[in-house]
């Protein structure tokens, strides 16, 4: 396979993903769906999870106001604010985590930014927040996020705070989902809460434009089965509370693919000869239709080519 410059290669993969039915959950601001209820579950003394408002939110009821992790889409966070004012009897929110700078994990950041709120992420979602850039696969320009929405506090590795009388760990998981993905741990009430590293019933959205990529999806997966046992609630990005057991397969599924992708590129594969290959066959009866994951493994596995050594098969 020659090596093309990053203009034709970009074409390519337009090209390729032109008519493709982006039309997944995964897709969070890259889609519009139907609005639906806002609902609202306690999984802990003081935890709930708060759903239908663009993705999972978390809510943190503390002595002296709340804290949440993601804050839903812009369209819907009027509502989300509204239902977090009556769950925790009208306390201000305090703290806003970003998991990623996708609008469905930050529509609530405008709002909340303007009152004060701190609002915490990793210092690369901070930087796609405060840019002009170009998301490839979509074809679409993203315009910078007013001053008042961008992350106030941001960390490079790890951090960990007391909010009222919860311990809180968080920590940077590479570049997977996007090159800003963080986790959020609850150690006490064993809470983790992990965006969009864990899919439910589909397969994982790998934002290539903004530095996702299946080998680091890959570490990320292990590095969050490190964190949990078997008690571990898990807060996946979309869908209900998961375990470990979840957590394990689509680990398991992406060590097994990231291998067999590696293989294929290396062996000078198109994304049509690997769509045509059938790849990820023993598992779509779990994940569903692969065509959307494979688009995005392709062109983020040559983002990261001169990392697989694969000099021998002629890629660089």
């Amino acid at each position: 396979m020659r090596r093309s410059n990053r203009r034709d290669f970009c074409r390519s993969m337009l090209a390729v993903t032109a008519g493709l039915p982006f039309a997944s959950r995964a897709l969070g601001a890259f889609g519009q769906a139907p609005a639906s209820p806002i609902s609202v579950t306690r999984i802990a003394d003081n935890l709930s999870l708060i759903t239908g408002a663009g993705n999972n939110v978390l809510l943190l009821n503390g002595n002296d106001g709340a804290l949440l992790v993601d804050g839903g889409t812009a369209e819907r966070s009027a509502d989300l604010l509204k239902v977090v004012a009556e769950q925790t009897g009208g306390k201000p929110v305090r703290v806003l985590f970003n998991t990623h700078w996708h609008l469905e994990s930050t529509g609530s950041n405008d709002t909340l930014g303007k009152a004060g709120v701190k609002i915490i992420a990793h210092e690369n979602t901070k930087l796609w927040m405060s840019t002009e850039f170009h998301v490839q696969w979509q074809n679409r320009t993203y315009k910078p996020r007013a001053k008042e929405a961008r992350p106030t506090e941001t960390f490079y590795t790890t951090g960990k705070m007391t909010f009222g009388n919860q311990q809180i760990q968080y920590g940077h998981l590479g570049q997977s989902h996007t090159d800003g993905d963080l986790y959020v741990f609850f150690p006490e009430p064993n809470i983790l809460v992990v965006g969009d590293l864990l899919t439910v019933g589909s397969y994982p959205v790998l934002d290539w434009s903004t530095g996702g990529w299946i080998g680091g999806m890959a570490q990320a997966d292990a590095l969050l089965m490190g964190l949990a046992n078997e008690q571990t609630k898990i807060i996946p990005g979309s869908g209900p509370v998961q375990t470990r057991v979840e957590l394990k397969e689509l680990a398991d599924m992406m060590e097994t693919l990231r291998f067999r992708f590696y293989d294929m590129i290396g062996r000078g594969m198109s994304a049509g000869d690997m769509f045509r290959a059938n790849p990820t066959k023993e598992f779509d009866a779990k994940w569903g239709n692969p065509r959307e994951f494979i688009a995005s493994v392709y062109p983020g596995l040559w983002n990261h080519v001169r990392e697989l050594g694969r000099d021998a098969h002629g890629i660089v």
